[in-house]
């Protein structure tokens, strides 16, 4: 049990890619062309990409002004700077400046402010009419002190229409290896795992302060406010090492193709039920996990929430974007963009996913199977060392183009309707 423990911790922090669903994440739609004039990557027929900047740094979430400015930011400072702006113009984004002495993941726009998190603070600078930082060195710190431990710690932030900002606290450990049967259940639940909401508009709160809005979530990176339905979803990053701890139990296959990355439609009071269960995909099953008597096949309480639907293992989802543009077709109007980091311990099978895909919403819901938008962004080698990109964040321009992030040499891509 000790080595297990020990394994558990040892862990890497990225909670990455699994499974391919029917080749997933593989070009095999050949309606979709891939060449160079598309910065390399396979899109659909009629649409066209282009890489507008590139070796940026770790580029992670990003927002994009009516004015064709581009917030981005860095998952570590460079050159002590976390927050690049960017202009586009001509085809390019050129960098203006630079500002922020932290790095993070979160960054949005609302009401006139810029806001952006570290890994423990969320900030916020007040916007100019030409939604400029009018004094990027004199943040607002809206909240500071968030649990920021060894795994999972970048946080993920998203704004409502009624003044209220949520983050997401990931859970510091795989499946919670300090579980106590007999007292509390979980303690990494006291603090992490869940989603927190806070007053977007109040200064100087701590985590005491927020509220814990949805929990049972082991980390999320990705999440959005739909608009449609006026709620918050969020895509959690499954657990790992369901061979690896339980040889018995599960195949390196089955752990390979296990457990489902899920997209979460959250309301306040949710709990999705990490570290107790994980979602089969295959089984379309909430199962009970090992660590708590699970064995592959036990179902587990039915008190926890339904997955709004559901992805191949290990995919690793790092941004999710509800386009409201007009540019696009009107299939994928109101729908979900995902931006799937890529996988890291699907090993002995091959490693999947670095790609964005698309999922069909009709009335605010899930609607139909999802697909590969975007593609190509490894390159040859579908690995986190060797991946040439790795796409991470999302964010939709003035036009109705969509704007891609990859965290791996910094390259931020443009896609557009061309017909």
């Amino acid at each position: 049990m000790k080595s297990k423990k020990l394994l558990i911790l040892l862990l890497p922090v990225v909670a990455v890619i699994g499974l391919i669903l029917f080749n997933a994440c593989k070009s095999a739609d050949n309606s979709n062309t891939a060449d160079a004039g598309n910065a390399g990557l396979t899109i659909p027929a009629g649409f066209s990409a282009t890489a507008i900047a590139e070796n940026l740094g770790g580029t992670r979430h990003l927002v994009v002004t009516p004015q064709g400015d581009i917030y981005v930011h860095l998952e570590g400072a460079r050159n002590g700077k976390g927050i690049l702006v960017l202009h586009e113009e001509g085809g390019k984004a050129i960098v203006k400046s630079s500002f922020a002495n932290y790095g993070g993941t979160g960054i949005a726009i609302k009401n006139g402010y810029l806001y952006a998190s570290s890994n423990s603070d969320i900030y916020r600078y007040k916007l100019n009419d030409k939604n400029q930082v009018i004094d990027p060195a004199k943040p607002e710190t809206i909240v500071s002190g968030l649990t920021n431990k060894r795994m999972h710690n970048s946080k993920s932030i998203i704004l409502d229409n009624d003044g209220n900002i949520y983050v997401n606290i990931g859970a510091y450990s795989n499946i919670c290896s300090d579980y106590d049967k007999d007292k509390k259940g979980c303690p990494v639940l006291n603090d992490a795992g869940g989603i927190w909401q806070f007053k977007a508009d109040k200064l100087n709160q701590k985590q005491s302060d927020g509220i814990r809005y949805a929990t049972g979530l082991r980390n999320v990176v990705g999440l959005d406010w739909n608009q449609q339905d006026n709620q918050l979803f969020v895509m959690q990053h499954g657990r790992d090492a369901l061979h690896d701890l339980y040889p018995s139990l599960y195949t390196t296959k089955q752990s390979a193709d296990l457990p489902a990355e899920c997209m979460f439609a959250l309301k306040k009071g949710d709990n999705a039920g990490w570290p107790y269960l994980y979602y089969d995909w295959m089984q379309h099953k909430k199962i009970l996990g090992p660590e708590y008597g699970g064995d592959g096949k036990k179902e587990a309480d039915s008190k926890y929430l339904e997955p709004a639907a559901a992805y191949p293992g290990h995919f690793a989802p790092d941004g999710l974007l509800f386009y409201t543009g007009n540019q696009f077709p009107e299939k994928y109007k109101n729908g979900a963009f995902i931006a799937f980091h890529g996988s890291w311990n699907r090993a002995p099978e091959p490693q999947e996913g670095y790609c964005v895909v698309f999922q069909p919403f009709k009335n605010g819901k899930p609607d139909g199977k999802w697909e590969i938008f975007a593609d190509g962004f490894a390159g040859a080698q579908k690995d986190p060392g060797n991946a040439a990109h790795r796409p991470c964040g999302l964010a939709q321009g003035p036009d109705g183009s969509l704007y891609v992030t990859d965290d791996q040499k910094g390259t931020i891509y443009k896609i557009s309707y061309k017909k």
